[in-house]
């Protein structure tokens, strides 16, 4: 029987259907001490965001030559070390499909949250403050986003914002996409400069360091919004409160951290700032979603 292990939880639906299908289903989380042994056991494994799979782990199924395939279940890869995975002939995909509208909601939540003070004066009203007068905000209608990265999710929220009357333009590490000509391609230090909001969708690449460090907020207008839904890591998080802190940004909105859990309390309690704790992808629907490519994946790898 094909053994498959989820740890980091999936959809009830899907692992009805999986055992429905005869694979035999594990529940568990390990910690990565124990999880190189328990790998020796499954033929396939299925994580989120919390179990890295890196190397150490890798070597340890493939002593054992069970380990057939790796699914991250959500968009990006980067808690696996997919090349070396691959070079030891263990197949990894995601189900980037999935959750591209979830994640593109939360960013443009976040907006609104720091456009209109929803964030901090949700706070002060539960303290028994009454600051109307303080909350004098701005309308995202009318304004550009620049949209760093343009795959899915991306152009999700452009089709979302454009529908609330936002100019929308974007970089691409790739260049212009075609089919997309109702937005306008650019450089991303051009994009930084015309943007009154920048949301990142794009990959955290180690070697590559920051993407939004202090040059870059330098180079984007005062009283601009930053948006992070994507990666930790992308933005230099001592940098972005300095930014805040002397007037540069207006405001941010951040569901990612460098380290998660994070204990950046003064960023978690910067009154610009709109956080929630890596949910981009927490809505039922997306986890319905992805728990039905899972058994997709799986049940076309084995057939």
């Amino acid at each position: 029987m094909i053994r498959v292990l989820v740890t980091d939880g999936m959809a009830e639906s899907a692992v009805v259907e999986l055992k429905t299908k005869g694979f035999e289903v594990v529940e568990q989380f390990y910690e990565p001490e124990v999880l190189g042994e328990k790998l020796k056991e499954f033929d396939v494994i299925v994580v989120r965001s919390k179990t890295k799979v890196r190397q150490p782990l890798i070597d340890k199924a493939v002593e054992a030559g069970r380990l057939k395939l790796i699914i991250r279940g959500g968009v990006g890869v980067d808690n696996i070390d997919v090349a070396y995975a691959k070079g030891k002939g263990i197949g990894v995909t995601n189900t980037p499909n999935a959750s591209s509208g979830s994640v593109a909601e939360l960013a443009l939540a976040h907006m609104f949250a720091v456009s209109r003070y929803v964030n901090i004066s949700n706070v002060s009203m539960r303290q028994g403050k009454w600051d109307n007068e303080k909350y004098e905000g701005v309308e995202i209608g009318g304004k550009t986003l620049g949209l760093v990265g343009f795959g899915r999710i991306s152009r999700e929220l452009a089709k979302k914002a454009s529908a609330l009357d936002m100019t929308v333009i974007y970089t691409n590490l790739t260049g212009k996409v075609n089919g997309f000509d109702e937005y306008e391609f650019c450089k991303l230090n051009d994009l930084l400069k015309k943007s009154d909001y920048v949301s990142l969708h794009i990959p955290f690449i180690k070697e590559n360091g920051v993407t939004i460090g202090k040059d870059q907020l330098a180079m984007m207008k005062v009283g601009a919004f930053l948006i992070n839904c994507a990666r930790g890591g992308l933005i230099d998080e001592v940098a972005l409160v300095e930014a805040l802190d002397n007037g540069k940004l207006a405001g941010a909105g951040i569901d990612v951290f460098a380290d998660e859990p994070t204990k950046n309390e003064a960023l978690v309690n910067h009154p610009k700032v709109s956080v929630t704790p890596h949910i981009g992808g927490a809505t039922k629907e997306t986890q319905m979603r992805i728990g039905s490519e899972i058994v997709s994946i799986i049940c076309e790898f084995f057939k």
